[in-house]
């Protein structure tokens, strides 16, 4: 079973503010984006990791993981599914439709190793594929806006509602039909997992640990070097 890994890494990071990227930002000496990488060049069987990068991108060719012989890149689009969708072009080729593809976000650092061994045993014989998702915790309430409000018009059970994470494990072809076909209706997809289920098709929810983060605001940076020293101390 080959499995081939993509990082998705050509966005601005507008919500953080700032002119670096925040997969560029520093990270316990290093970048988040090396970082989340570093997760996937850990797992055994992981072929090569495609970065999709943005087309005026200035930061990557300063990596290490530039020169890394497991490591390539592609040229992103301005919404994730492009991104997605480039990289997985970049290896069809050389991949087969039966291989599968673990997609990861680039502002994701604190993956466990264990967290994505467990995702791949768990779907590698699922004929959908599956992602790595975690319960919500908080009472849930959806709204009702109005010119003036915004009003609860329901809580939600949380009982049912799980938060996406990634890495996220489907076969090549089926995830790039499922793109392709998303991107010719611009429908909006907002993960892998979305474009899966607007083909019929229900992704395997796989439990994986809360402290698997995406780093949106300055304040997730500090609580991801708290979270990576933990694991290190764990480790030693």
């Amino acid at each position: 079973m080959a499995i081939w890994a993509i990082v998705p890494a050509a966005g601005v990071g507008s919500r953080l503010g700032g002119p670096v990227p925040k997969q560029y930002l520093p990270l316990l000496g290093r970048t988040v984006v090396e970082r989340s990488i570093d997760c996937l060049l850990a797992i055994p069987g992981v072929k090569r990791v495609v970065v999709a990068i943005g087309a005026h991108d200035v930061y990557w060719q300063k990596l290490p993981y530039a020169q890394h012989p497991r490591v390539t890149v592609v040229t992103g689009g301005s919404e994730r599914q492009s991104s997605v969708l480039n990289a997985l072009r970049s290896i069809h080729a050389e991949a087969k439709s039966e291989d599968w593809v673990l997609v990861h976000d680039a502002v994701r650092p604190c993956v466990k190793s264990e967290d994505i061994v467990n995702l791949i045993d768990r779907v590698k014989d699922d004929e959908v594929g599956g992602l790595l998702a975690s319960l919500m915790d908080n009472t849930v309430k959806r709204a009702a806006r109005s010119e003036c409000a915004v009003r609860v018009a329901e809580t939600l059970d949380r009982a049912q509602l799980y938060n996406a994470l990634t890495p996220q494990m489907f076969r090549i072809e089926k995830l790039f039909s499922a793109l392709s076909e998303a991107a010719e209706q611009s429908a909006p997809i907002t993960d892998e997992a979305s474009a899966m289920e607007r083909m019929g098709w229900s992704p395997l929810l796989v439990e994986g640990c809360k402290t698997n983060i995406k780093i949106t605001h300055s304040s997730d940076l500090l609580l991801a070097e708290a979270i990576l020293n933990n694991l290190q101390r764990l480790d030693d």
